[in-house]
């Protein structure tokens, strides 16, 4: 099996700092090199994933400036890579919905994993291509899309990289995008509410350069509620291993929430509140806290009794890279099969 895992071409596979799509696919190519599949990503020159790579564009460019030209490189780069893997690959597993157009000029299968939150237009046009398989990646997710070729595959982490602490330091922790629908203005409330320091990490992107300066940096004093900066993998695993919980009061249908799946690998439990993928990741009372209000949040916050060796085999058990990569395996075997049958 010869797979192509084409990555939008704006950030390093894996990513330094901020790319969930990005740990993804590295993630998922390492997972798939070990089940001895052949794996081509399609990604920039700064990328480090020890498979395969093949790039266009040399450089990184994040945060992308909005100059009008970020789309056309980004369609540029993924109609090269799709071209280049038409002449040696099986598969071409894409991770945008740009490149989904050029599924009508390649004779290969298409596959695309969808890592953002259902869009009434986009599903429109998926429904325009109903011969590419479309992966979800988490049920809340599967269930607001109507396609003929549908499956659901959760996100798996290569569990080697982030370390269990069963020690834990007195303060709460938030890592993700500063962002309203992230909810870092909530996780501040909480924390006070509940009397707990806590610790903020996460890219303040420009367009939500306003909300940071009036909801979230007037409550930072360095003591009570700290804001760190961007968080790469080192720090994640010192602010998430570290920390009493970490707190995900999300406020919009997250499809999947990779940061959830690292901080419950850190043996560190969720307290999130219930909504699109929350329940289906967050096994309440086991890994974490599911709440739907924050009075319920606070509560957990001041009376945690989950043990961080628990929350670890949980993880090993249902969110691994291995996982992962042998669902998508048996996906792209049963894709070559009907491709080979001629039945749609």
């Amino acid at each position: 099996m010869r797979v192509a895992l084409v990555a939008p071409p704006f950030i390093p596979v894996p990513p330094r700092e901020y790319g969930g799509t990005e740990l993804f696919i590295a993630d998922l190519a390492r997972g798939l090199q070990a089940l001895d599949v052949e794996v081509t990503v399609y990604t920039n020159g700064e990328s480090t994933i020890e498979v395969n790579k093949r790039w266009l564009f040399a450089d990184s460019q994040w945060p992308i400036k909005d100059d009008g030209y970020a789309e056309l490189k980004d369609m540029e780069h993924t109609t090269w890579a799709i071209k280049n893997a038409s002449d040696g690959c099986d598969i071409v597993h894409i991770n945008t919905a740009l490149g989904l157009t050029c599924s009508r000029l390649s004779p290969l299968p298409f596959m695309c994993t969808l890592h953002h939150p259902t869009d009434r237009r986009l599903s429109e046009s998926y429904q325009r291509m109903p011969e590419v398989q479309y992966v979800c990646i988490s049920n809340d997710q599967c269930k607001r899309e109507n396609l003929p070729h549908l499956s659901m595959i959760h996100h798996g982490i290569d569990l080697s990289k982030y370390y269990l602490r069963t020690e834990k330091q007195h303060y709460l922790s938030f890592i993700g995008r500063i962002a309203p629908i992230k909810g870092t203005h909530v996780a501040i409330e909480i924390a006070k509410r509940a009397g707990i320091p806590l610790k903020i990490a996460g890219e303040i992107q420009p367009i939500f350069r306003d909300y940071f300066e009036a909801k979230i940096r007037p409550h930072i004093d360095g003591k009570f509620v700290e804001y760190i900066g961007r968080a790469d993998l080192a720090t994640k695993n010192e602010l998430l291993g570290n920390s009493m919980a970490m707190l995900f009061p999300i406020q919009w249908n997250e499809p999947f929430g990779l940061v959830m799946v690292e901080a419950m690998a850190c043996g560190t439990p969720v307290l999130a509140l219930r909504a699109g993928s929350v329940p289906e990741i967050v096994k309440d009372g086991v890994s974490g806290y599911v709440s739907r209000t924050l009075d319920g949040l606070v509560r957990h916050a001041q009376d945690l009794h989950i043990s961080p060796v628990e929350i670890r085999r949980y993880v090993e058990e249902h969110f691994s890279k291995e996982r992962m990569a042998r669902e998508y395996l048996a996906l792209y075997t049963r894709m070559v099969s009907r491709e080979l049958s001629g039945t749609a």
